[in-house]
């Protein structure tokens, strides 16, 4: 055997990594050649609107280093230094561009932290409404019969609750059980658990039609006849095909998610005051609106509708987009 031939070991890896090269080769090229990818790069509207909230996802991420200060910090707060305004307002202070709050916090690491707290609740609940909301839909769906019609009443059951009223209840029962102290402590994941638990039902109806619709395909059959489990194809063989609808309603249901933490938040039954979210610092500012420090509500209200507003444009066109009825040919 000539030395020059490599040895028989290193012959299956390289065949692999060549493998892997063309996998990863031939997905970039399908993506540069879906209509996904030709939509985004024509539409202007929508870069920007990716753009923008990329910037916002990222400022709310990196908060800690990129603050001017911590507002958790109870030796960075000078109550003398309250209601300062703007720095394009009379009477500001350069060490706060934003302003400060009723409490002598610096506005502009309020509302960089309360973002944070307003996506982790928005993402996080929207992740536990898909994780119950697909479970049920794909039993639903592919069990049918009475699995069907209890899943669905009790998904009817769920709807006729609204999130306000949940949280009500919820935050009702746990006040009275552990106390405030321990409910400010587990505020953020009892909002993901209250909007979650009241959200689901979008989810689980949506997969539960598009279980119906692909349930009865040739590949399905094929997949019994073989001999599969009911777990396998549903979760292997049809979940893959109602990507497309879950992707769609989870931006929608972002917004919605976050919508309902500044809603709780600003009744008083979400976050509180001491640990900032956009709806607890537009809460917080909201009684000093008349006596002129209207910045405490409208920097962080106006964060809010920015970041709503992207999240819903970003859906509308990826629900246009993921539409079979629009593509072209």
């Amino acid at each position: 055997m000539s030395e020059s031939n490599p040895p028989p070991s290193a012959t299956p890896d390289k065949a692999l990594e060549q493998v892997a090269a063309g996998e990863r080769v031939s997905r970039l090229k399908l993506l540069r050649e879906s209509y996904l990818y030709y939509s985004f790069k024509r539409d202007i509207g929508v870069q920007l609107c990716l753009l923008i909230f990329a910037l916002m996802v990222l400022a709310a991420l990196f908060a800690p280093w990129i603050a001017p200060n911590d507002p958790y910090d109870l030796t960075q707060i000078d109550i003398m230094s309250s209601e300062l305004p703007p720095f394009w307002v009379d009477g500001s202070d350069p060490r706060f561009p934003l302003g400060t709050d009723a409490q002598g916090r610096d506005m502009l690491s309020t509302i960089l932290y309360g973002a944070r707290v307003s996506l982790i609740i928005g993402f996080g609940a929207v992740a536990l409404q898909a994780l119950i909301g697909v479970v049920f839909g794909l039993l639903a769906g592919y069990l049918g019969g009475r699995v069907d019609a209890l899943l669905m009443r009790l998904a009817d059951v769920q709807l006729s609750f609204s999130t306000l009223m949940v949280a009500i209840i919820v935050g009702a029962i746990v006040q009275a059980s552990f106390g405030r102290a321990t409910y400010s402590s587990y505020a953020v994941a009892l909002l993901v658990v209250i909007i979650g638990l009241a959200e689901w039902p979008q989810y689980a109806r949506t997969v539960r039609a598009t279980v119906l619709a692909e349930k009865g395909k040739e590949y399905v059959d094929a997949a019994r006849v073989i001999g599969l489990p009911s777990r396998r194809i549903m979760f292997r063989h049809i979940l893959p095909n109602a990507m497309s609808p879950i992707f769609v309603i989870s931006t929608v249901q972002i917004a919605n998610a976050i919508i309902s933490e500044a809603a709780l938040s600003f009744l008083g039954l979400g976050m509180p005051e001491t640990q900032p979210s956009l709806g607890s610092l537009i809460r917080s500012g909201f009684d000093y609106i008349q006596s002129g420090s209207w910045w405490i509500t409208l920097l962080p209200g106006a964060v809010l509708v920015v970041l709503v507003l992207v999240i819903n444009l970003l859906g509308d066109w990826l629900r246009d987009v993921m539409n079979p009825r629009l593509y072209k040919n």
